[in-house]
């Protein structure tokens, strides 16, 4: 891994200890926050992260097939992996919401 790789993790790691940090401040602020959110708008805002991590990746791996400098084949590796967690975990979550979906009609009332 070269030294501006390592700089720019370290750079992004400090910066989501330090948005974690803020959050602990505000944490009744951000819950209120979630709560006006509600679920419907969660579930889509992060099937659109799922989405955008996706399109990212695969362009990365375009331009890497293309022969561009600037991709290094450890970045490409790392953004699919992220790419591939990411689509298996919304489809765990589905999975989970239609099971839910049908024990809640299946109840006997």
């Amino acid at each position: 891994m070269s030294s501006p790789a390592i700089q720019a993790a370290l750079q992004q790691m400090q910066g989501l200890a330090s948005q974690a940090a803020g959050q602990q401040l505000n944490g009744a602020h951000s819950a209120a926050a979630v709560g006006q959110g509600g679920f419907g708008s969660e579930l889509q805002a992060s099937i659109q992260r799922i989405n955008q991590l996706q399109k990212s990746a695969n362009a990365k791996a375009e331009a890497f097939q293309a022969g561009d400098p600037n991709i290094e084949l450890n970045d490409l590796m790392v953004d699919m992996q992220k790419s591939s967690v990411a689509f298996q975990m919304g489809l765990q979550v589905r999975n989970r919401l239609v099971t839910s979906y049908r024990d809640v009609m299946n109840m006997q009332v």
